[in-house]
């Protein structure tokens, strides 16, 4: 690492490293489509039935909603840092730190078990069942991918990019080989002996109950989270302030589309039965199906699992890193995470950081069981859509002098992220409640009287408070910071006509231009 020399001007992220399509295609990657369809599919099922794509067409409203939050506070401010820099200027310095706090943690949970995801399935996918089977082997293989991944990560941004666009063209190409050869398998009545022809009412979510409905969205949920790394990469992307956003809102609509279609076929091809009676199985269900439905071709849908799962351990480690960066830019981390290779122009100190954090906790969660790893995945739920929240939130309060100049502005800026963020603070309740109960843990274990994976997110949340609190000892600069409102587009006009091109709000707004390095 080159450090900044004093007389010299602080490097910064390479600006236009990236365009739309690369926005889009590591928004996509983000959600690790066909793991995390592989993932949920089974117990999904199980809730809900043949209804299961209605629940992927239910748990989009909010994302989608959230997704419009996003477009519009990056077209405001084009961050980074996303939602610890929008919520620290709509809600203040403390609700910000807590939401940045958020979203590297769950880089920090997740990132082990897709590079663990992407080693086995890669196995498979190349006849090496043994092994994929081998704890010792799939351990050292899986820190190999993070080293090699946040690798890439820090050496080139449009490397990274061109490699995402390669990866999610493969595995969606695969995913709908198998989602066509298993509905024709159906329809040709060569399906498995509990085949079931799709109707269209399997898109009614509430068609199995108000409880089930509830579970289901909440597994729906994270199979869509991640887009918004796409919108980390703002200061990295061509018309930094309308591309990003656009590619995340087009993100969970292609998202929609997959899911959907990949839901129909399974559930059409296995029947509920198999599925429900799977369920704990989760990805080897969709190995076991790939078996039966593409018989020697099975490699096509592992080989989709394994490019999903490592794409998304690039894509995670991006939201993480941006954000860690931003932070420590506005102070509110060491001034060290917001270091950027003078060179590479990449968060080079954030980067190696979260990787090493992640691979730690994969290696430390491993040891303690194999179902620890699975709650500390169930409790990516807690956090993820309590910084969707906090976001939604933030783009109503930020923008609130702007709800009442349009009904577009009352929709998309007020009311949908409000809605949106109603619906993930409702599941977030849900969550906590099921989370509490040791029974509905991954082992059915018992920590503290509680489920796990509750355990591990009060845990990180309790450690998110004490680290913010001995920062704020250290350094109050960041929360000397005060809540703001955007600007009434009106008097701004107004105030730019006058002035002419010496209002500096008319020019494009800049990390630099912020005073942030």
């Amino acid at each position: 690492m080159v450090e900044d020399t004093p007389g010299t001007p602080a490097a910064t992220l390479r600006p236009n490293a990236i365009g739309f399509v690369d926005a889009l295609a590591i928004g996509l990657n983000a959600t690790s489509p066909a793991y995390s369809l592989a993932a949920v599919i089974g117990p999904i099922v199980a809730l809900v039935g043949v209804h299961a794509p209605g629940v992927m067409l239910a748990s989009f409203v909010p994302m989608v909603l959230i997704a419009s939050a996003f477009h519009y506070l990056n077209r405001s401010d084009p961050d980074c840092g996303t939602t610890f820099s929008w919520v620290t200027r709509a809600l203040g310095p403390t609700a910000g730190w807590l939401g940045g706090w958020a979203i590297t943690m769950t880089g920090v949970l997740v990132v082990g078990s897709l590079a663990d995801v992407a080693v086995r399935f890669g196995l498979l996918a190349v006849g090496l069942e043994d092994l994929a089977g081998d704890t010792l082997v799939r351990e050292v293989l899986t820190v190999l991918v993070i080293l090699v991944m946040s690798a890439l990560c820090v050496r080139d941004t449009q490397a990274a990019a061109r490699l995402q666009n390669v990866l999610v063209l493969l595995q969606t190409l695969c995913l709908f080989v198998f989602a066509g050869v298993a509905l024709y398998r159906v329809y040709a009545a060569t399906g498995s002996p509990d085949a079931v022809r799709p109707s269209v009412e399997w898109l009614d979510p509430f068609g199995a109950g108000g409880s089930a409905l509830t579970g289901g969205l909440l597994l729906g949920v994270f199979v869509y989270w991640g887009w918004e790394s796409a919108v980390n990469l703002t200061e990295e992307t061509k018309d930094s302030s309308s591309a990003p956003g656009r590619a995340g809102i087009w993100s969970t609509v292609i998202l929609l589309a997959t899911y959907v279609s990949v839901a129909f076929a399974v559930v059409a091809f296995a029947g509920t039965g198999y599925l429900a009676a799977h369920a704990d199985d989760e990805e080897a269900v969709f190995a076991a199906l790939a078996r039966e439905a593409l018989g020697g071709w099975d490699w096509i849908v592992l080989l989709a699992v394994a490019t999903s799962a490592l794409a998304s351990t690039q894509t995670t480690i991006i939201p993480a890193s941006r954000t860690a960066l931003s932070m420590a830019r506005r102070q509110a981390l060491p001034r060290s995470f917001g270091r950027i290779h003078p060179r590479h122009r990449t968060p080079a100190i954030s980067t190696w950081w979260v990787a090493a954090a992640a691979t730690v906790w994969y290696l430390v969660i491993r040891r303690i069981s194999e179902n620890a790893l699975a709650d500390s995945l169930t409790a990516l739920s807690l956090l993820i859509a309590f910084y969707y929240a906090l976001t939604g939130i933030a783009c109503a309060v930020y923008h609130r002098r702007r709800l009442t100049s349009g009904v577009r502005e009352f929709l998309f800026i007020g009311a949908g992220p409000l809605l949106g963020a109603g619906l993930l603070l409702w599941l977030l309740g849900e969550s906590v409640a099921d989370m509490a109960d040791p029974a509905n843990s991954a082992g059915g274990a018992s920590w503290f009287g509680l489920g796990p994976p509750l355990v591990i997110a009060l845990g990180l949340g309790l450690a998110g408070v004490l680290l913010m609190l001995a920062r704020r000892m250290a350094s109050g600069a960041f929360w000397a910071e005060r809540p703001s409102t955007a600007p009434d587009p009106a008097n701004d006009r107004v105030r730019s006509a006058a002035a002419g091109s010496s209002d500096p709000r008319s020019a494009p707004r800049t990390p630099e231009s912020a005073g942030w390095h």
